[in-house]
């Protein structure tokens, strides 16, 4: 884990301790959201003055608020702009109030950031986009994006990588070179059709990638082995095939619809057509079909292209148990033990 000198140093001149500091910028650049149970395991203390006096000083300065979840205990909302601007954060999200469902996902994620602070993270959007479109030469087209309206006179802004849920360089296994790694925060409320949407926006850039790793973070096991398998069937399976018989054919019909050759409507192209052009869309695609459509890029050598970029490819589906933490939003089950982040299968 990374703690830039001159951000702590800043947050400190705000009249908090080292270890405060550290922590506020944990929780600022990852969840927005904590509880004094996770700032006490982040500081190795006991339930005593060390964490009432920190609480207090954030209410006092207006740095934070805290809201009582059911009488069963608090959670505090570090929203003032004051500390985000300590550490150049410009994305407001985590100094919105939310619902207790995004709440309990930003407390999972703080645990499981907490449990492993020796991996590498991309901590904010502008570290993540320069990663993969500078380092690895992805084009934005590919990268997971919402557009956000302010109001009607304002312009919309596209931003990348909205759900902040962790992405780091990690080994899929012992001895094996780091990998990027992304992954999803199950909250415990949502249903598997949410991790379904999550994929689905991460597709594109799951095909630009040559190798990665995913991990599923919850705090509770029920779902692991279903989350396996639809992992499995969304981006394992499909991410080796050959695409490009689908890539020709798209090219085909695109012609064909182009210098508009359809006399008669055939639904079965229209739908081929309108679903590859949202699969297939960005700058490579496009060059790809310009190429081809001049007669420089030929049927053989467009297969190949696809056929090669394929034949290397790692990908990899772990899991990570979060331990309890003590928050007021857990479910009342009894959980197991804490888990390594380690590979997982879904046996």
């Amino acid at each position: 884990m990374n703690f830039p000198s001159e951000h702590i140093e800043r947050i400190k001149e705000l009249g908090y301790t080292e270890s405060e500091a550290r922590f506020l910028y944990i929780v600022a650049v990852h969840s927005g959201y904590f509880t004094l149970s996770q700032f006490r395991a982040f500081t190795h203390t006991g339930s005593g003055k060390r964490a009432t006096s920190f609480a207090q000083k954030l209410l006092k300065q207006g740095h934070a608020t805290v809201r009582d979840y059911m009488r069963r205990g608090s959670i505090f909302h570090l929203f003032s702009m004051l500390v985000y601007g300590q550490i150049d954060e410009d994305n407001p999200t985590n100094r919105k109030k939310h619902s207790f469902d995004f709440m309990r996902a930003r407390l999972l994620l703080l645990d499981f950031i907490l449990a492993n602070p020796e991996l590498i993270y991309f901590e904010t959007e502008q570290d993540k986009v320069r990663f993969f479109c500078e380092g690895l030469g992805i084009s934005k087209d590919s990268l997971p994006a919402k557009v956000y309206v302010a109001g009607p006179q304002s312009k919309p802004t596209l931003r990348y990588f909205v759900d902040k849920f962790p992405v780091f360089l990690s080994s899929p296994f012992f001895g094996a070179p780091p990998v990027v790694t992304l992954s999803y925060v199950d909250s415990g409320f949502q249903t598997l059709s949410h991790f379904s949407s999550h994929l689905a926006a991460y597709q594109r850039l799951f095909h630009e990638l040559k190798s990665f790793r995913f991990v599923y973070i919850a705090a509770k096991e029920a779902y692991f082995r279903k989350a396996c398998e639809r992992f499995g069937a969304m981006v394992k399976s499909p991410l080796p095939s050959d695409e490009s018989s689908e890539i020709l054919r798209y090219f085909q019909i695109r012609t064909k619809w182009d210098r508009h050759e359809y006399v008669v409507p055939v639904i079965e192209d229209f739908e081929f057509l309108s679903d590859a052009r949202r699969r297939f869309h960005g700058e490579r695609f496009e060059a790809l079909y310009q190429s081809w459509a001049a007669g420089t890029t030929t049927d053989l050598q467009l297969r190949l292209e696809f056929s090669q970029s394929r034949q290397d490819r790692s990908v990899s589906f772990d899991t990570f148990l979060v331990k309890r933490h003590g928050s007021p939003l857990e479910e009342s089950v009894r959980r197991g033990p804490a888990k390594c982040l380690e590979p997982r299968g879904c046996a």
